[in-house]
């Protein structure tokens, strides 16, 4: 041994977390006077005596803001290893709050001038190094991290020293991507501190929403195959960008890792909310003008091919113990006359344009699309294969549909979306059963159920059957 050993200082940092407006908030409070980092903001904090590291941080609450925190609703955040710009190294722990007796206030005046709430993604300036370390790390996720600060460096907080290191955790590689992805992601927009898995639960691929140190929010997704990748990535490159703001703009893309950076759009996605009528109709008008918007994003051109039958045997194999007396039968009559249909026009369609893809801005009155991984040239119709289980039974939903998108179907349309929404639903029950999935399931069911009450068949239903929202 080449020395002895040192004694290290240990505090404690209380980070009082609660919901506002805008998302979480954090209690910080200004020093002022004759202390360290006097003018500076900073959690509540202090050293530890002769007590536990709990009763610490729950004294050193009190005596700062007045807050009652009970010891057992303290929960451990992030440990930071910190060396001041010219000091000895200490350790940190930051601890979690989110339940108190009390109302915040400045009790010690001689130490601090103002309290307040802020929001963990818009801290203020100027703030305490070691304690923007210790957020931005509980942001990350990671249960340590390393902030050793270099000779003449500032106390207060400067992105331009940042010198904060996180230590993930053996549970943080399932809640964040590989190293090789977070550094491309750092690469394209900076440092991240916040990795928030946003994953839809049926998915294969994987989407994070993302924070910057600085401010600004990203979504990172990596696709399950190749094919999703190149096919998201081609639309993103070229006809999503007629979109504008009604869709996210591609920051980077890296089609070894299958990842791409995108920029964040906002609103809340229309599966499973809930508008009053008028703003129901106001909704679906704006689906079908953003439906026009994708099928004219570039020229039509004729059919290559026939309807997708190919694996339809495939599916009915998965769907089989799930069907309905009479639904095969129904099935394979569809694909039959399917197989017959004349060709329509091809354009660029989203793939999976259904309401969880759609993000409803109600303040601006505004749509916006996401999720393009399914993205290729086909018949327009196939956009409203599984919006119209939306419609069902609601004829001024369809047509305020109609009205968005400026024309109704042709009768070749019509024959069209049959026969899509019919193989739709047989894949859909098929994977939903695989998967257990019990929605998926269920929808299946229904479009089945729907189509064959009108008790027509392909190239026989009256167009008054669309009009009526009965299909």
């Amino acid at each position: 041994m080449t020395g002895g050993r040192h004694t290290v200082p240990v505090d404690v940092h209380l980070l009082a977390v609660r919901d506002g407006d805008r998302g979480p908030e954090v209690l910080l409070s200004r020093r002022a006077g004759d202390v360290y980092a006097s003018g500076l903001w900073h959690a509540p904090s202090g050293h530890v005596e002769l007590e536990t590291v709990v009763d610490a941080v729950v004294r050193e609450t009190l005596e700062e803001t007045g807050l009652v925190v009970e010891a057992a609703d303290v929960r451990a955040a992030v440990t930071v290893h910190h060396r001041p710009p010219g000091g000895q190294a200490r350790v940190g722990l930051f601890f979690e709050a989110r339940r108190w007796s009390g109302t915040p206030r400045v009790v010690e005046k001689d130490k601090c001038d103002a309290i307040g709430w802020f929001e963990l993604d818009g801290l203020p300036e100027p703030m305490v190094a070691y304690c923007r370390a210790g957020i931005d790390a509980y942001r990350a996720g990671a249960p340590v991290a390393l902030h050793f600060q270099e000779p003449g460096d500032a106390i207060a907080y400067d992105p331009a020293a940042d010198r904060l290191a996180l230590v993930p955790g053996h549970t943080d590689r399932r809640a964040v991507p590989e190293d090789a992805v977070r550094a491309f992601v750092e690469q394209a927009v900076g440092r991240i501190t916040t990795w928030s898995d946003v994953s839809w639960a049926r998915a294969e691929s994987r989407v994070w929403r993302v924070r910057g140190a600085e401010g600004g929010t990203w979504y990172v997704k990596i696709h399950q195959s190749d094919r999703f990748h190149d096919r998201e990535v081609a639309a993103l490159r070229g006809w999503v960008g007629g979109l504008g703001a009604a869709a996210p703009r591609l920051v980077a893309a890296d089609a070894g890792l299958r990842v791409v950076v995108l920029t964040e759009v906002g609103g809340r996605s229309l599966h499973g909310a809930t508008y009053p009528p008028e703003e129901q109709r106001l909704i679906f008008r704006r689906i079908g003008q953003l439906a026009a918007a994708i099928h004219t994003s570039a020229p039509a051109r004729p059919a290559e091919g026939m309807l997708p039958l190919g694996k339809l045997e495939r599916h009915l194999d998965g769907a089989r113990p799930n069907l309905a007396p009479g639904d095969e039968e129904f099935i394979r009559t569809v694909a039959e006359k399917g197989a017959h249909l004349p060709g329509v026009d091809v354009v660029p369609t989203h793939g999976d344009f259904q309401l969880r893809n759609l993000l409803w801005d109600g303040s601006a009155e505004a749509l916006r699309v996401i999720d393009f991984e399914r993205s290729e040239d086909g018949p327009a119709v196939r956009d409203f294969v599984r919006l119209s289980d939306a419609w069902h039974g609601r004829p001024d939903l369809l047509q305020a549909v109609m009205d968005g998108y400026g024309r109704p179907f042709t009768r070749e349309e019509e024959d069209q979306l049959t026969v899509l929404s019919v193989l739709d639903a047989v894949s859909g029950i098929a994977y939903g059963a695989a998967h257990r999935d019990p929605e998926l399931v269920e929808r299946g069911h229904r479009t089945l159920a729907r189509l064959r009450s009108t008790r027509h068949l392909v190239g026989k239903w009256p167009a008054e059957a669309w009009q009526e929202g009965t299909l």
